[in-house]
């Protein structure tokens, strides 16, 4: 039986390029619109950027600046190690770890990182004497509270907690991505629990782990600046006291804007290395920021030239 000949040539570039006339004006609509806005930015003079040059390396700013980094990493490190402890409770089978483990996020992620600040920083008015002994018995030690919680220790147990409430999640959700199968094909070879996690479970776990981990410390760098209502000195709080005294309010919030910007970007680009280490082997290890897609084309040139130079 013949098949049916075709009459009439397929344009195939035709049908492989086909014309997008709204792709073209919204495209020219763009290109309006960012013209506009860098105008405004290069032509205003409002935004007095000699004054961000002035204060962008400023002490003040750059002890500010290390105060946001020095919060970050330590509530990171509460918040991945206890987050850790919280994802494998809630993994357990153990109902009263899960119960725990499941009311402490769901408390954590309920309310306000704000109201948790500020609840940490006026826990004096709560128990106004922290002391250490035995349960119903004798104390060993007392402090008052309002000496010990200071707008430093409640920033970082503040920060801390709340972190650990959404890394928890970010833990257990990477867990249970990965194929039941090869666990029990791995116990079944004889492989201890502890070997099994950290061989085969975890290194899988940890493409997914990876980008909303990252996500949760970049919204942690712009949660310090929060902790200026508690009279914190981080970046925000530095800005503001230089803005109190001199009214160049808009500058400084420019100078604030650009630290935290570069702060994200280096962290942008650390997240592209890492994903890049545990996606190996996986063919959508795409990258989503533009830092790592800049880092992932020119790996890739690389990898080309050098492929045409062999």
């Amino acid at each position: 039986m013949e098949l049916p000949v075709a009459q009439h040539p397929v344009d195939v570039a035709g049908a492989l390029s086909p014309r997008r006339p709204a792709t073209w004006v919204l495209s020219i609509i763009t290109v309006v619109v960012v013209a506009q806005l860098v105008q405004l930015l290069v032509t205003n003079p409002n935004f007095e950027w000699d004054v961000v040059g002035q204060y962008l390396n400023s002490e003040t700013v750059l002890q500010g600046v290390v105060m946001t980094l020095f919060l970050t990493v330590t509530a990171m490190t509460i918040g991945l190690v206890l987050g850790g402890v919280l994802a494998v409770c809630r993994l357990s089978d153990n109902a009263l770890l899960r119960t725990l483990a499941s009311s402490y996020i769901w408390f954590f992620r309920g309310t306000p990182q704000l109201v948790q600040l500020i609840f940490w920083f006026n826990i004096g008015l709560l128990v106004p004497v922290l002391s250490i002994g035995i349960p119903f018995g004798p104390a060993f030690a007392s402090i008052e509270s309002n000496t010990l919680i200071t707008p430093l220790l409640a920033a970082i147990v503040g920060l801390g907690l709340h972190d650990a409430a959404y890394q928890a999640e970010i833990y257990r959700a990477g867990l249970i991505s990965v194929d039941e199968g090869q666990l029990e094909a791995a116990k079944a070879l004889g492989m201890k629990p502890a070997r099994v996690f950290f061989r085969i479970q975890l290194p899988q776990a940890m493409r997914f782990i990876v980008p909303p981990t990252f996500n949760s410390i970049i919204a942690l760098v712009k949660g310090t600046s929060l902790v200026s209502v508690i009279g914190g000195a981080e970046l925000l709080f530095s800005v503001k006291e230089i803005y109190s005294q001199t009214y160049q309010t808009v500058p400084l919030l420019i100078v604030a804007s650009i630290w935290y910007l570069f702060i994200t970007t280096v962290l942008n680009g650390v997240q592209f290395f890492i994903e890049r280490h545990y996606g190996r082997g996986s063919s959508r290890n795409g990258s989503s920021s533009m830092v790592a897609r800049f880092l992932d084309r020119r790996a890739a040139e690389r990898n080309l030239n050098r492929g045409m130079e062999s």
